[in-house]
Order: C-alpha cells, then sequence, then structure tokens
C-alpha cells in the first residue's frame, strides 16, 4: 500500500490531536494536512492564497460544524466541482441528526460517521476509517 495524502477539516483541536494520533499508530506513513475552517478547506482545495502550492488530497474527513463555511457547503463545492469531486468524502461529526445525514448523502458524501464522545471509541471510529479507506478501498489516482 503507498502511503496517500488526507486533508483533515476540522476546527476542534482535541479531535484533530486524537485524529494524528490514531493515525500515526497507523503502519503507514500518510501526509495528513489540515484545515481548521471552511474557508480555508475550500482554498487549499483550489489552490488559492497561501496553499498554492498544495497537492491534492486522496481522501478528506470533513466536520459538520466548522466556523466561516459549513461542511455542507463546503461538500457541496467539493462534488460540484469536476477538479475535486472524485476525491472520497468521509463527514465525521458530532450529529447524529437525520437532516445532517440526509443532506450530506444528497451532496455525495461517500460515507457518514457519528463521532463518539468517549476516547476509547473515538479513537476505535478513526481506525476503522484507516482499515476500510487506507487498507481495503481502492482510490483514485491524485490528479
Amino acid at each position: 500500500m503507498k502511503p496517500i495524502h488526507i486533508l483533515l477539516v476540522e476546527d476542534n483541536e482535541g479531535d484533530i490531536f486524537l485524529m494524528l494520533e490514531a493515525f500515526e499508530d497507523f503502519r503507514i506513513k500518510n501526509k495528513i494536512s489540515i484545515a481548521r475552517d471552511g474557508k480555508e478547506a475550500i482554498e487549499f482545495l483550489y489552490k488559492e492564497n497561501k496553499f498554492k502550492d498544495a497537492e491534492n488530497p486522496d481522501l478528506i474527513i470533513l466536520d459538520i460544524n466548522l466556523p466561516k463555511k459549513s461542511g455542507h457547503e463546503v461538500l457541496k463545492s467539493i462534488k460540484s466541482n469536476p477538479g475535486t469531486s472524485h476525491i472520497p468524502v468521509i463527514m465525521l461529526s458530532t450529529s447524529s441528526s437525520e437532516k445532517d445525514i440526509t443532506l450530506s448523502y444528497q451532496n455525495r458524501v461517500n460515507c457518514f460517521i457519528t463521532k463518539p464522545i468517549e476516547a476509547d471509541e473515538f479513537m476505535k471510529a478513526i481506525t476503522s476509517i484507516e482499515d476500510f479507506w487506507l487498507s481495503i478501498v481502492s482510490l483514485p489516482e491524485n490528479k
């Protein structure tokens, strides 16, 4: 398996720390870029402002409740742009609202995972993401 580039779009520093820790424990060294709000995620993906030299990610992990632009707005932008629509997006959110889940799938999210509150369960969820998306799934070539 080759390393992949993950764009993590998350504003909660505790969740960022836990995810980075979980990915560090995984057997493949992946590149992880972090956007801390929705506007920064869009700029990263479209290589704007300080992200002019950003590499395209192979996978995006996206929170819903973000400052500046919501995860739903970011997802809609990703999936409506021919240059980014092929990138798989995992919605990882504390929300378990049927409205958020439905809207995410309407906007073509690849999967929706509700963040567990307990740290151990959170780590298990991240490990499951790694096991499935990094070991089992074939991702499209990075353009």
